[in-house]
């Protein structure tokens, strides 16, 4: 009868997997990226004795039960252990023990969810239909186990409440921490339309510096150039920054190249200065004439004459500002219905030429005799010349030129032929330039570009002038 106590004893060990304790199924609060309630945590805190004690009395039970209903001398007998074994060995289709029922084999086997091996007695973790060595129960994140009360869940991944914040809440990038929650719980953010640059909506007034040119916040990891007339400049923006009136004129030469291979030479020799902002606002101020779109005016077509302190040497930048600048007062007579075009120093050429191709649109509008245009007639026109150069600077042979009646092909491949090559930063700005171009919100500069450009793509250049000279609006 050892044999069958020794069974029972091997038995006793899968019967044990099971776990000891009524398990609950796991209790989640809600779907994918929700926090958990812990997994289902078993420990069978009986001796082994007692459980094999049950165990073997309940087999015991069961032979007897299944003895009763065999034919005579089939049931129990208390044979020599050493015979029984002997018999056994020599009968090749017995089973070992013979009468143990198929309905007494472990229901509760569990194999681990994380290394598929069997779990055995011990602690065991029960979650999202699976069993788990408490060790294995693992986060997908840092892959350390899982030991705390509360979880995350994506999908079938779970994670430390820690690390899935570090995976999906959005962290600023100008403070480079997360983004806090609102008053009713919800995260909220700022993002840029065109760079997606996210941040707190607290830095939009808490004086954080934004470059002047490509609008992003400045970060707390890096630190932006001061120009000293109020404007910032980004690192980026400064690579290709233009900062004198020297600096500026073959740019300001290759636009006028830009305008005669398209028929439009202009044939008066209008001066151009770089200035400070403080400089171009009393400029303004002097001007009798003209539309402006303030606070974000960067160049100005003067009529009128004035002394305008011109900057005549480039600043250096020292620490995060700039020093050694030197202007100088410039009087400005009047030879022609154009006295000069002012432009702020301190920006990335491809923004400098777009407001350069802008207000040489102004001068030429004025040098033809196109009189009394509303601002957004003649504002918006302006914007398509700029939106069509920057076009041609930033995909070269972009055909901006065939809108026109009989583009010169030699002056505007000779004009191609002046370009070198751009890095990346500067083609992203060149796109970033002419989207806020097309997406300005004014009235004026916004709503009169698109109604100048969807007349352009329909007639043509030449024809929407012609037109703009008889009727003063653009055709329909």
């Amino acid at each position: 009868m050892r044999w069958l106590s020794k069974f029972f004893k091997g038995g006793s060990s899968n019967r044990g997997q099971a776990g000891g304790t009524h398990r609950r199924p796991p209790q989640f609060t809600g779907d994918e990226n929700m926090v958990l309630g812990a997994p289902v945590r078993s420990l069978d805190n009986r001796s082994r004795t007692d459980k094999e004690k049950e165990e073997f009395d309940r087999a015991i039970s069961i032979s007897l039960a299944e003895g009763l209903k065999k034919p005579n001398g089939f049931g129990w007998r208390p044979n020599n252990e050493d015979d029984h074994s002997k018999a056994v060995q020599d009968d090749p289709h017995s089973s070992y023990p013979p009468y143990v029922p198929r309905e007494y084999q472990p229901m509760g086997y569990r194999v681990c969810g994380g290394c598929n091996r069997d779990i055995g007695y011990g602690n065991y973790l029960g979650c999202m239909g699976a069993f788990f060595h408490p060790e294995c129960f693992r986060c997908r994140g840092c892959r350390y186990p899982i030991t705390e009360h509360e979880f995350s869940l994506s999908g079938k991944d779970a994670y430390h409440k820690t690390c899935f914040k570090e995976l999906t809440h959005p962290k600023c990038e100008v403070c480079l921490q997360f983004i806090p929650t609102n008053g009713a719980g919800l995260i909220e953010y700022r993002c840029h339309p065109f760079w997606s640059q996210k941040y707190c909506p607290v830095h939009e007034h808490d004086n954080t510096a934004r470059c002047c040119s490509c609008e992003r916040l400045e970060s707390v990891n890096t630190r932006y150039v001061s120009l000293g007339d109020g404007r910032s400049l980004c690192l980026d923006c400064m690579e290709s920054a233009i900062m004198d009136t020297g600096d500026c004129q073959p740019l300001y030469h290759t636009i006028r190249d830009y305008y005669e291979g398209m028929n439009m030479k202009l044939d008066q020799q209008i001066p151009m200065l770089l200035v400070e902002k403080q400089a171009l606002n009393e400029a303004i101020v002097g001007e009798k004439q003209g539309f402006h779109h303030m606070p974000e005016t960067r160049g100005l077509c003067l009529s009128e004459e004035q002394t305008v302190a011109s900057i005549q040497k480039k600043p250096k930048i020292g620490g995060h500002g700039l020093i050694g600048m030197r202007t100088q007062p410039q009087k400005l007579t009047r030879r022609c219905e154009v006295t000069a075009i002012l432009v702020l120093y301190g920006l990335p050429r491809l923004l400098t030429g777009a407001v350069l191709a802008h207000e040489l649109m102004h001068s030429w509008l004025r040098l033809k005799g196109y009189r009394n245009l509303n601002p957004e007639v003649e504002e918006g026109i302006c914007q398509v010349l700029s939106h069509m150069w920057l076009e041609s600077e930033i995909t070269p042979g972009s055909g901006s030129s065939s809108t026109l009646a009989a583009p010169s092909s030699s002056s505007s491949s000779s004009s191609a032929s002046k370009k070198g090559g751009k890095s990346r930063v500067e083609n992203k700005l060149g796109e970033f330039f002419m989207h806020q171009i097309a997406n300005d919100t004014s009235a004026a500069y916004g709503g009169g570009f698109r109604a100048a450009n969807a007349a352009v793509n329909m007639y043509g250049l030449r024809r929407t002038l012609d037109h703009i000279r008889l009727t003063g609006s653009f055709p329909m």
